[in-house]
């Protein structure tokens, strides 16, 4: 029985990895998987997830315009998938989730979602707080703050390394911009709000 999993975790817990990984298990036995990640997102290049490890894999990318229910159906068009993979699940909007959620339930498919919970002000992103409310089952990737416990936040740092806490909801980056934490600490570096 198809269903839509939610993946989610904090910046740099490995959820593209633990996605290419997935993916590779099911092409390793002879099963085709369709993978998706945002257009606006072209760290690793254009079409293509990636991982800080180093692995990577070809992708079709979506928009907040796209109809994923559509593109789904016309990949199925050309043979069989056994899974569909959604790697940066936080930037899909509402209506693709209900989207995702009719390839799942209607056409029989099972979806993978990777992303993000919240960002770097604690707030949810509205990709993944669709998900949150539709997805038959959620998992969380772990990783650990600079004290050992498990990171849940993540802060946004500017250019000298000072923590930002306010600005747009989306900014993409890395290391380089964004470090995990766990509450008690991202709520000190934010000033405790």
């Amino acid at each position: 029985m198809a269903k839509l999993y939610f993946h989610y975790s904090t910046m740099n817990a490995g959820k593209s990895t633990v996605l290419l990984q997935a993916s590779h298990n099911y092409r390793e036995r002879g099963m085709a998987t369709y993978l998706l990640t945002a257009r606006l997102d072209d760290r690793a290049g254009t079409g293509r997830i990636a991982s800080r490890i180093g692995i990577g894999a070809a992708a079709d990318t979506y928009g907040p315009d796209d109809d994923l229910f559509a593109r789904v159906e016309a990949r199925l068009a050309r043979g069989a998938v056994a899974c569909i993979f959604v790697d940066e699940a936080q930037f899909l909007t509402e209506p693709q989730v209900w989207q995702l959620v009719r390839v799942v339930d209607d056409l029989g498919v099972p979806v993978m979602c990777y992303g993000l919970r919240v960002d770097f002000r604690g707030r949810l992103f509205p990709g993944s707080a669709a998900l949150l409310a539709l997805a038959d089952e959620m998992r969380e990737v772990r990783t650990i703050c600079h004290c050992g416990k498990k990171a849940t936040m993540v802060v946004r740092m500017d250019d000298a390394g000072r923590v930002l806490t306010e600005g747009a909801q989306v900014q993409i980056g890395g290391n380089e911009r964004y470090v995990s934490l766990c509450r008690r600490h991202w709520r000190d570096a934010v000033g405790d709000r």
